[in-house]
């Protein structure tokens, strides 16, 4: 098989798509740039469009408005076949009546490959995904990850210009996942193919992905690096949906050098700064649990009481109750420096020097 490397790799560019069909999910104004070689993630929940941009992009369903470039292609006039892309679903689809070499040679058959060349071809690619001893074997005596590794092989032997992967890993117990998740960015890594993969599990894109594209409803939020879309989200939604995050409602105020919020039920949270909201008036703080620091009280403390304390290997979790009743959660690290707290003890919380928290209009 004639890998791809890096600088064969193609880009994907998805501009101002919109997908406006009755009974499916609309799309508005969808514009992402993928570059030759990344693995990008579709990330939201279910029902927000990411199924259906992919298909747009494989040619499998049609957008009412935009344009999809591959490479230096405008694919939108093209059949799934032609464009480059290659999908795997998330059922595997494989013929349950054909061996595993025989599906894997499928698709190049389909193009008119010779049989004895489309067998080779087929070895080589079951070899890359660790398969090579499977292929006298029929898709039902597989387990569901040696399926999934034949469809990815099936998909691989065309040599598709960017591939496409539908939840890849929604049908796998936890443990096969990561095993499963590892081997996919190998191959991707080692192939340097262009990736775009949809998933619903936020721990999956970040680990994977080189950048992910939060969906919501229809369109994205934000479309960055894992880390700053953790540190610095664009929006209440992405800050809520990517990991934990304690949400502080209050009034917003610029003070001489520093941004201070009065939030509700009293006390107030100092603040270096105010992203992406900085304007005086209502607001919510969104504070990763890491974010957090349990000190003394006093006026740029919020008061709270101690519920429950959870020891998590070299962390503590604190579960506190605000004066307005509101729960917060706070890691902090498990060194001799910090004093550890017990239920019942009132405590003041503040923002940790240097750490980032989300501010948003109200």
């Amino acid at each position: 098989m004639n890998t791809l490397n890096s600088t064969s790799a193609v880009s994907v560019r998805v501009d101002g798509i919109h997908h406006r069909y009755a009974g499916s999910v609309a799309l508005e104004s969808i514009s992402l740039d993928i570059e030759p070689g990344e693995l990008v993630a579709l990330l939201g929940p279910s029902g927000c469009g990411k199924t259906t941009l992919l298909r747009i992009v494989a040619g499998l369903v049609g957008q009412t408005r935009g344009t999809v470039r591959i490479g230096n292609d405008v694919v939108d006039a093209m059949p799934t076949n032609v464009r480059g892309a290659g999908i795997v679903f998330q059922n595997y689809a494989l013929f349950p009546h054909m061996k595993v070499e025989a599906n894997v040679a499928y698709g190049l058959r389909a193009r008119g490959v010779s049989a004895g060349e489309a067998s080779a071809t087929a070895r080589r690619t079951l070899d890359m995904v660790r398969m090579s001893a499977f292929g006298n074997r029929y898709p039902r005596e597989l387990s569901g990850g040696q399926q999934q590794r034949v469809a990815l092989a099936r998909t691989l032997a065309v040599k598709p210009r960017v591939l496409l992967l539908d939840e890849p890993f929604a049908a796998l117990d936890k443990n096969l996942r990561l095993d499963m998740q590892i081997e996919i960015k190998r191959i991707q890594r080692e192939l340097g193919i262009t990736t775009i993969l949809v998933t619903h599990d936020q721990e999956e894109a970040m680990s994977m992905a080189d950048r992910i594209a939060v969906m919501n409803a229809g369109r994205v939020e934000q479309f960055d690096t894992p880390e700053v879309i953790y540190d610095c989200p664009a929006t209440l939604f992405v800050a809520t949906f990517i990991g934990t995050a304690n949400l502080l409602p209050g009034n917003l105020m610029a003070r001489d050098g520093f941004y201070e919020v009065a939030c509700e039920g009293g006390g107030a949270l100092k603040l270096g700064q105010a992203l992406p909201f900085s304007e005086d008036g209502r607001v919510v703080v969104a504070a990763r649990p890491e974010h957090l620091a349990l000190t003394t009280q006093s006026d740029i403390t919020l008061p709270a009481t101690v519920e429950m304390v959870l020891p998590m290997g070299p962390s503590f979790v604190y579960e506190l109750t605000l004066s307005d009743g509101r729960t917060v959660k706070v890691t902090q690290p498990r060194i001799a420096d910090l004093p550890r707290y017990a239920a019942g003890d009132r405590v003041g919380l503040s923002l940790r020097a240097g750490s980032p928290a989300g501010v948003f209009s109200a």
